[in-house]
């Protein structure tokens, strides 16, 4: 096991929790994150939208990843629907290999979240190293019946994503950064086909739109392919974490809902217009918000489990 953590504002956490137990661990995630990145483009997205998702929840516990057991009765968040789309969980288990070869029972599942979508984000944006405190443990149970609960809808309203991200101490800035991450990845057509039929939402650029609708089938296509069909994020730089997000949303592209809420909702849109006009600013305030999100609330000590 890992040693004691010192006790913190991040609830325990510290850098280098690792330096004596498994001094490479940081490392062997990097590692193979680049190695899945460099074979499977799209794991890196996978990583954010992972770390997201558990944080969210309540915890960074690593609860996400726990599978649905009829013997017990627990049911996964991963079967919630606000789960649908997330993908490359079985690479998860490719970097805890890796760790559990070098340092067996040791490295907790949700650091090594924390830790994969940090990388994951270096690698897609270019981002300077991040510092990430690390010694979280690992929840035994589910959060199923949170989901639903916790994560933000597609077409919310900002009132209450604000309301969401403001219970783990983040604040409109952190908000409007941390959903650039929606500048990489895809959208399936299951959430913007509401956006497009009968009519355009007014908000969409024409052009856009009609783009949009040459993605997405209606819902009365002959086959319904909404749950496989999808829009990039991103036209111009699909792959790339940067602010191409925040000058689209000035433009009318904002993929989901929310995402063009930002824009003219006045506690968010003056970020949205400074990490359109300065990538760097964006950089920044996204590896920040990063942090604080994975640092709020860990289960650490003796809670929970390594597993």
């Amino acid at each position: 096991m890992a040693g004691n953590a010192a006790a913190n504002g991040s609830g325990g956490l510290r850098l280098n929790y690792y330096s004596e137990s498994c001094p490479r661990a940081e490392q062997i995630v990097k590692e193979q994150v680049r190695r899945l990145y460099e074979e499977h483009g799209n794991t890196a997205v996978s990583w954010l939208r992972a770390l997201f998702h558990d944080r969210t929840v309540k915890s960074c516990d690593a609860s996400l990843l726990l599978e649905t057991d009829a013997a017990t009765g627990l049911v996964s968040e991963q079967a919630s629907p606000r789960s649908f789309g997330m993908r490359n969980f079985k690479y998860v288990g490719a970097i805890k290999s890796a760790l559990e070869r070098e340092c067996p029972g040791t490295v907790s599942c949700a650091d090594l979240l924390a830790l994969a979508a940090r990388d994951g984000a270096a690698m897609l944006g270019g981002l300077a190293a991040i510092p990430m405190r690390t010694g979280r443990r690992d929840a035994t149970e589910s959060q199923y019946g949170e989901v639903e609960r916790y994560i933000p809808n597609h077409n919310d309203t900002v009132s209450a994503v604000l309301s969401r991200f403001a219970a783990m101490g983040l604040d409109a800035e952190a908000v409007v950064a941390l959903l650039g991450a929606h500048s990489v990845g895809r959208v399936h057509c299951n959430n913007l086909v509401a956006r497009l039929y009968p009519a355009v939402d007014g908000a969409i650029e024409p052009a856009y739109g009609a783009y949009l609708r040459g993605r997405c089938p209606t819902a009365d296509a002959r086959e319904d392919t909404r749950d496989v069909a999808y829009a990039r994020n991103d036209r111009a730089t699909p792959m790339v974490l940067d602010n191409m997000y925040h000058k689209n949303l000035l433009k009318g592209r904002g993929l989901l809902l929310v995402d063009q809420r930002l824009a003219s909702d006045p506690r968010t849109a003056p970020f949205v217009r400074r990490m359109a006009a300065d990538n760097g600013y964006f950089g920044e305030t996204f590896a920040a918000a990063l942090v604080r999100m994975s640092e709020n609330g860990p289960l650490t000590g003796g809670q929970g489990e390594v597993r």
